[in-house]
């Protein structure tokens, strides 16, 4: 775990040192698909709608490929957790972008495996030079991991 956050911090004092870096806020809800039996989830485990919030930095990296990192906190009923995805993001247009990589999860309260590795499939589509909407699925590798949509709104800083 320690390793994680070195590297972030690594990662993070690199963007600040790019000129063209964008930093933002962004949040919205999440849609959380409950699959399992074996999991106490609450009174409904189907399908439970929570919120999320946090920062992110894009950096250009070349001919229209950027790094995004992002960390996010996230409540889904009586569960809190942070969520860093850590973005490989290509601009399919001037206004639409795809992103995709790995999500590294810290749960405070999700039984005895706080720390999960997801993958995202993100969808992000610029309104205007500061404000883009964004659709993000995340699918749990693990049983006990549950898929998550989300939709929210980004503002750049």
């Amino acid at each position: 775990m320690n390793k994680f956050y070195l590297t972030f911090l690594i990662a993070c004092f690199t963007v600040l040192v790019s000129a063209q870096t964008e930093f933002g806020v962004k949040g919205g809800l999440n849609f959380t698909f409950f699959k399992v039996i074996e999991g106490d989830f609450g009174t409904n485990p189907d399908i439970e709608t929570g919120y999320y919030g946090g920062v992110f930095v894009d950096f250009p990296i070349d001919n229209g490929f950027h790094l995004q990192p992002e960390v996010l906190y996230k409540g889904v009923g009586d569960f809190r957790f942070l969520n860093a995805p850590i973005y490989l993001k290509y601009d399919i247009y001037d206004t639409v972008h795809i992103l995709i990589g790995p999500s590294l999860n810290y749960f405070f309260d999700f039984f005895s495996n706080k720390f999960k590795v997801r993958a995202d499939l993100s969808l992000d589509y610029d309104f205007t030079t500061k404000l883009s909407m964004h659709m993000k699925y995340t699918i749990g590798l693990e049983e006990l991991s549950p898929n998550v949509l989300f939709l929210g709104l980004g503002y750049r800083l």
